[in-house]
């Protein structure tokens, strides 16, 4: 046997009111099992055996039966309108009659009542007549005093909005009269400010102007000073630097080229007293053999005097020998010579180069060798 909620819908169907009108009736309905020792024991005497649908069915039967004897004691307006009261009416008459059986009625509602015959929307269509008669003459009113409500107010408000509205012009005026002093006022002690605010300025920026200019004299003074002294410090540069070292250059130049000017004029008059010395000798020895040739040369032309033509014949003779190697020389180096001429006597171009010897003495020398040779005794 569960004691858990048990959920139950009674139904009562065309049970008739006390008006006699047929209604349908459903409702919902929590109950239980008590838990009390002694209701548990009685629960357990009357449902012993039983299933939950059997013990689900006993009470509904139960609760059916009361719901359709207080419908019928009612009429169709109270069941209608007051359903609460028809739940409470029917749960306290069927709560001692469960109660017996050891069950508790936690709840019960009416779902739905209907019925078949019209009744309950005939009652309501009257119900809705009269509800919008009262309604359509309760509007009417309402907009009659609306009306009339809403005139008084717009003439109390027209009023108020006209009074409201002079003393609106009377304060405006006021007000723009006195504003006009007040910015008059303010316009005047802004003209004095501003005015005070300008000549302040011009001396703060006067009193700026000059204390920029100390201070660019300043900075000026103290960039002369650091002027001067990068001279100073560059001039000690340059000395330590460029100057020293130059000094120190041109004094070592300076007796390297007295040590070389010393070592050249001494290699100078070294060479000048050796030249001096090979000239004299040469110059010496020149003298010697112009002497000896001049000697020679005076005995030859004493010689050639007396000989005369004789002398000469012999320096022609004496020459020949070296002017035929000259013309030989030449030909020294020439392994074969081939003489072509068209005429097969070999002789005769011998002849003719031999005659061409003496012309060419005479005009080397000036002699000629054909009128020698005839002057020569025994010769042809």
């Amino acid at each position: 046997m569960s004691l858990e909620v048990m959920t139950l819908n009674p139904m009562c169907e065309h049970v008739e009111t006390a008006q006699g009108v047929p209604l349908t009736v459903t409702g919902v309905a929590q109950c239980k099992i008590m838990t009390d020792k002694e209701l548990l024991r009685t629960a357990s005497e009357q449902f012993l055996g039983k299933t939950s649908q059997e013990v689900q069915l006993t009470i509904l039967q139960t609760l059916e039966g009361h719901l359709r004897a207080i419908l019928g004691t009612l009429s169709v307006e109270e069941v209608y309108r007051d359903r609460d009261q028809f739940a409470s009416l029917v749960r306290e008459v069927a709560a001692p009659d469960v109660g017996r059986m050891g069950i508790e009625i936690l709840s019960f509602t009416i779902k739905d009542v209907y019925d078949d015959v019209e009744y309950l929307s005939s009652l309501g269509k009257a119900q809705t007549a009269n509800v919008k008669r009262d309604a359509a003459v309760g509007v009417a009113q309402a907009n009659r005093d609306a009306g009339i409500r809403e005139a008084e107010c717009e003439k109390a408000s027209m009023d108020v909005k006209y009074n409201m509205d002079t003393k609106v012009e009377d304060n405006t005026r006021l007000y723009k009269l006195q504003k006009s002093n007040f910015d008059r006022e303010i316009n005047t002690a802004k003209a004095e400010a501003q005015l005070a605010y300008e000549l302040q300025a011009a001396k703060t920026r006067q009193k700026i102007r000059t204390e920029e200019m100390q201070i660019t004299v300043v900075e000026r003074r103290k960039q002369i000073e650091i002027e001067e002294q990068e001279i100073t410090r560059r001039e000690k540069e340059l000395i330590a630097t460029v100057r020293l070292p130059a000094e120190a250059e041109s004094f070592k130049v300076e007796l390297v080229a007295q040590g070389q000017r010393t070592q050249v004029v001494e290699k100078a008059r070294a060479d000048a007293e050796k030249i001096k010395l090979i000239g004299a000798a040469e110059a010496t020895a020149i003298e010697n053999v112009g002497r000896s040739e001049a000697e020679a040369m005076r005995l030859k032309a004493a010689a050639y005097k007396q000989y005369g033509e004789a002398a000469t014949l012999s320096l022609v003779f004496e020459a020949l020998p070296k002017i035929a190697a000259e013309v030989a020389a030449p030909l020294a180096k020439i392994d074969e010579i081939v003489m072509l001429s068209g005429s097969s006597n070999f002789s005769s171009e011998i002849n003719k180069f031999v005659a061409q010897v003496p012309p060419a003495i005479q005009a080397l020398t000036g002699v000629d060798l054909s009128d020698v040779l005839r002057k020569i005794p025994g010769a042809k």
